[in-house]
């Protein structure tokens, strides 16, 4: 049931909005590599801690 919400808020942004998202992932892609493993560092460990504090 996981899996199936996040595929679906997911979705929102490039269904809703192309041309934008669309933008965002070329900024995104222009980014440094230490700069995203960061970014993807801080997501995991929000995911972690809020998963904690739901069970």
């Amino acid at each position: 049931m996981a899996i199936a919400i996040v595929l679906i808020v997911e979705g929102i942004g490039p269904m809703l909005f192309a041309n934008k998202w669309q933008h965002f992932l070329q900024q995104i892609s222009q980014q440094p590599v230490t700069q995203l493993r960061t970014m993807g560092g801080i997501l995991v460990t929000i995911g972690v801690v809020s998963l904690i504090f739901l069970l």
